[in-house]
């Protein structure tokens, strides 16, 4: 997500600890209905600025991690310069998304999907009819991004393999089985390195 730099950013965030409660994981957790009737509950999240919770673990901010499949190959992506978190920048990626901010409230519905459909089209052209299922979260707190995020995985299952890049920092992109980008997992950002855990199995 590009984010103007006079303005600051407030982002949806929950408390670590609700996360604790619910039932701590490292890695990823398939079991994802009773989380989300938790964590997406107004009782429960904030709007912060996104400046200040970068930098603290007590709280997460969610994150919809949408990736593109079809007929078993999955669409990647190098990270350029241009993308908002630059502790990943140069990595590779399978997921497309970002934060979900106090200004996606403005639209009178569901404000995580919004921000989600909002993400896909600001990061990718997507010119294929689909369907969209959520089938896991994605918790890691062995990384500094990791600490302060919390990812919830969509998978959009394509008709056809047409996704295009719309940010100049999304780059040398294409679709490939999971199980040959498994085996260059290091070049990875943790959570596609994660995601192959399931893809692959």
């Amino acid at each position: 997500m590009t984010v103007q730099q006079n303005a600051v950013e407030h982002v949806l965030v929950v408390p670590t600890l609700l996360f604790h409660e619910l039932g701590y994981f490292q890695g990823y957790s398939t079991n994802v209905q009773p989380y989300l009737d938790t964590l997406l509950d107004p009782s429960y999240v904030s709007y912060r600025p996104r400046n200040e919770v970068e930098e603290d673990p007590s709280f997460k901010q969610l994150i919809p991690y949408c990736i593109f499949r079809c007929d078993g190959k999955i669409f990647y992506y190098t990270r350029g310069k241009g993308q908002g978190e630059g502790r990943l920048h140069s990595k590779r990626s399978i997921g497309i998304g970002g934060h979900i901010s106090a200004e996606d409230q403005s639209s009178g519905s569901s404000v995580y999907h919004v921000a989600m459909q909002r993400e896909i089209a600001e990061e990718v052209i997507l010119e294929s009819a689909f369907t969209e299922n959520c089938v896991a979260l994605i918790n890691d707190d062995q990384t500094e991004v990791g600490k302060v995020h919390l990812g919830i995985v969509h998978i959009f299952d394509l008709e056809a393999p047409k996704v295009l890049p719309r940010e100049k920092s999304i780059m040398n992109t294409g679709f490939e089985e999971p199980a040959k980008l498994a085996q260059c997992r290091d070049e990875f950002e943790t959570w596609s390195q994660i995601c192959f855990e399931f893809l692959t199995k």
